[in-house]
């Protein structure tokens, strides 16, 4: 199956990939490739979860296999459907198809038979201790753990007590079925790890039929082996994970020859950000205490946030590439996630004029009453795009930053007494400005040349500034909110402080009082925008045709690194 790589893809494979390669070229389970993204369904996706999509989709996709969609749902206190729509939306939207969906819970009777099995040959107990007693005896990395008082309960009691674990009568806590390995072993993981716990709450899709549920190293990899899965590939902080993963799939199939038919754990390093939290803990509280608009608010690192702040999927899955895949950890620069933008919506999205901050500008020579239709370049990029008219008039809408009346040498754009260039339009010369009591730029003054329209022949002689504008009375009114860090600190995660203290007051600007050509607000809500000379923007799901609202993706250049 590896003729699906090109020879010249070869030298570009990550170490996973290259895994993969290997063991199809050696026949393992049969010549087959099955992988699986295995989330939670207790929050939404972020930004990590797409690099563990992109690498657990992507390589089937290379390879010719079949990545399937599975729902660890072992938990019922913090699960909900909500989070399992919300899953699938943002794996489409990325990109990719599973193959088949399934859930961990399919599994729970098998999962339970399985455990019975181990108690019937003294591989399992029923502890009554609390959770502080039961971590007091794990004992530490150099030094054995002390045994359970009730590890070597009968096999009749603990089969009774482990039956009425999941009768509904007993309260969470009471009582756990432990794994009898060895509470010596160097690996923590293998000192009697628990395997079931109760939990009082009716399960999203099995109701009240569960009271005792297994926990995830139990369920994992049996979930994989009864799916078929080949390659188990998850984050590096399963690695000491690993060997009690295949501890229980060596004790579910004990006696058959594994050694080609199983599923085998490979690792690689899970995706930090700067300037923002992973933890689905600290996220879910930001939307709880009201800190942020919702799992989708613009500046969260989830699938559904930089859609909503104008990612494309593209430029997710360009800035994955980017950082690659390692067996080692690391915090990747958030300007690395901006550049992988700037990149992809300079290729796709399409130019149109805006003025954030307005002041008048009147063509003091202008007709009056008179307007012409200039055409505008929808791409440069692209000239399948085509182009656009926008309408010219006597008095528009700059920005105010680009007017100086005291301008130092090198300031290229409106002065008094200089020419600049109206983008699609005339060249222009600043005549003067009229002044509030307060000294606040009421309107500036200029006069057109009527011989340099642009497109027009001889029309393009030489200035230093071009300016964007739209025409005061063929505009429309927009809200424009401009987004930045979430954070004030490079890695919140590693700080000792609370993390609400660490978020950044200036994360979201509202600009209330903008204005937009027409033809910006004709285009679907699920266009990518290039407002000219200032960055990369889209429609907020807000936006209507009565009160446009755009967010601000990211500028045209990387701002941060001066600040």
């Amino acid at each position: 199956m590896t003729e699906n790589v090109a020879p010249k893809e070869k030298a570009y494979l990550n170490f996973i990939e290259q895994i993969v390669a290997r063991d199809l070229a050696d026949g393992k389970n049969d010549g087959r490739l099955q992988t699986r993204f295995p989330p939670e369904p207790n929050g939404y996706l972020h930004i990590g979860h797409a690099k563990a999509i992109c690498m657990d989709f992507g390589v089937a996709q290379k390879f010719g296999g079949v990545c399937n969609l599975r729902f660890d749902d072992t938990n019922p206190q913090k699960e909900d459907t909500e989070y399992v729509d919300s899953i699938k939306e943002d794996i489409e939207w990325l990109g990719f198809k599973w193959g088949n969906i399934y859930y961990a819970s399919d599994y729970f009777q098998q999962l339970w038979d399985f455990a019975v099995r181990l108690i019937k040959e003294g591989k399992a107990y029923v502890d009554e201790q609390t959770s502080e007693e039961i971590a007091q005896q794990k004992g530490t990395p150099t030094q054995a753990g002390t045994e359970s008082p009730f590890r070597n309960r009968p096999i009749e009691e603990s089969l009774a007590l482990f039956e009425k674990m999941n009768s509904g009568e007993l309260p969470e806590g009471s009582m756990v079925l432990r794994a009898k390995i060895d509470m010596a072993n160097p690996n923590m993981h293998f000192r009697d790890p628990i395997i079931y716990r109760i939990i009082n709450k009716e399960h999203h899709r099995t109701g009240t039929k569960w009271k005792a549920y297994p926990m995830y190293d139990f369920a994992h990899g049996q979930s994989d082996y009864f799916e078929g899965v080949t390659h188990s590939i998850c984050t590096l902080e399963f690695v000491p994970h690993r060997p009690l993963y295949d501890y229980f799939i060596d004790e579910l199939k004990e006696g058959n020859d594994l050694e080609d038919h199983r599923p085998r754990q490979y690792e690689f390093n899970r995706l930090n950000l700067t300037y923002t939290v992973m933890s689905k803990r600290k996220l879910l509280a930001l939307v709880k205490e009201g800190l942020v608009d919702g799992w989708d608010d613009p500046r969260m690192p989830t699938v559904c946030g930089l859609r909503r702040r104008g990612y494309s999927p593209e430029a997710v899955r360009k800035f994955v590439d980017m950082i690659g895949y390692t067996k080692f950890d690391a915090l990747n620069d958030y300007a690395m996630l901006e550049a992988a933008a700037r990149e992809d919506l300079n290729a796709r999205s399409l130019r149109v004029s805006a003025v954030l901050n307005p002041v008048k500008l009147i063509v003091t020579n202008y007709p009056e009453g008179q307007t012409e239709e200039m055409e505008a370049v929808n791409n440069p990029e692209n000239e399948a795009d085509g182009t656009h008219t926008i309408t010219f008039s006597r008095e528009l809408w700059i920005e105010r930053e680009d007017f100086m009346e005291d301008a130092p040498k090198k300031f290229f754009r409106m002065v008094p007494g200089k020419e600049v260039r109206l983008k699609n339009a005339y060249i222009v010369k600043c005549t003067g400005c009229k002044k509030a009591a307060d000294g606040t730029i009421e309107e500036i003054y200029c006069e057109y040349d009527p011989e340099s329209r642009s497109g027009l022949e001889g029309a393009n002689r030489k200035v230093k500034g071009t300016l964007h504008w739209v025409s005061a009375a063929h505009c429309l009114p927009a809200e424009v909110r401009l987004y930045d860090r979430l954070f004030n600190v490079e890695n919140p995660s590693a700080d000792e402080r609370d993390f609400r203290e660490l978020l950044n007051p200036d994360s979201l600007t509202v600009l209330p009082n903008c204005y937009v050509e027409k033809y910006a607000a004709e285009q679907t809500a699920t266009r990518y925008l290039q407002f000219q000379r200032i960055g990369y923007f889209t429609y907020d799901k807000h936006s209507t045709p009565e009160k446009l609202i755009f967010n601000r993706t990211v500028g045209l250049k990387d701002s941060w690194a001066k600040k």
